[in-house]
Formats: C-alpha cells, structure tokens, sequence
C-alpha cells in the first residue's frame, strides 16, 4: 500500500532525477547545518475518507479515497538573484513532479503551484488516489447445536 513516506521517497527520487545530487533533499527537520541549495518535502494535512454509496453499501464500505497535500520548499544559494533562481526551480517542478513512481505504481501530481516567500520557494501539489482495504471476516471459533427428534 502506498503511504505518505512512500511518496515523500517517491518525490526525492523525481527531485534527484532532475536537479541532481548537488542539490541535498530533506524530509526531516534539519537544527542546523543545512546545506543550501535544498530541497525541503514535507505533508500537509493528509485525509482519508470512507466511500459510501447506496448502492452495493459492502463493497463501498472498504475504499476510501486518500488526499496527501505536499510543500517542497527550496531554499536558494544565491541571495542577491533568489527570485529569479526560484521561478526557475518552480517551472522545473512542474514537469518532474507531475508524474512519480511509488512502489511502482504511477501517481498524477495535481493542484500544482507554488509561492516566493522571505526568499523561499514554497511548491505545492496534490498526489491523491484511491485506496481498498481488505477486512478479514470474523469466523467463529465454535458452534454447537442441539436438535431434539421426535
């Protein structure tokens, strides 16, 4: 199954493939020592909410669709042209990120944009899809029953 850590791998392969590895990517909080230029991934606010439907209630009852909202920040080695180096990384972002392979499965980037900000590139984009949870049915360990003839 696909999890929120698989796609924040699935991004930082889909940042390497494109910008290289000059370039650090984190995932974690960094306290000190971040190494500029990088990429910053995190989630925001992640749902997950059952499907129900009138129709054939059992089936409809074990998906739900997940939405996994993620912001890859870039922070920019060179103050004095930031902006302009920013705008650049966000024209990029929207090609690499648009497709990305998590557990080989494919998953489509969508609501994508991005924001400059006290000099850093905040990009945001969408990796949503659907997802079936199987549910073991509870068997019974043991049944007796008495039957009377007469």
């Amino acid at each position: 199954m696909i999890t929120v850590n698989l796609i924040i791998e699935a991004i930082a392969a889909a940042l390497n493939g494109e910008f290289g590895e000059e370039y650090a990517v984190y995932a974690e909080e960094v306290k000190q020592g971040l190494s500029e230029p990088c990429f910053f991934i995190s989630c925001i606010n992640p749902s997950d909410r059952q499907l129900m439907g009138n129709a054939n209630r059992h089936f409809l009852a074990a998906r739900y669709y997940r939405e996994n909202r993620f912001c890859i920040q870039y922070f920019s080695l060179d103050e004095n042209n930031g902006r302009r180096e920013s705008y650049d990384k966000a024209e990029r972002l929207f090609g690499c990120l648009e497709e990305i392979s998590a557990d080989g499965d494919i998953i489509r980037g969508t609501d994508m944009n991005f924001e400059y900000t006290d000099g850093i590139l905040s990009f945001f984009v969408s990796y949503n899809f659907f997802v079936y949870r199987t549910r073991e049915p509870t068997v019974m360990e043991k049944f007796e029953r008495d039957v009377l003839n007469k």
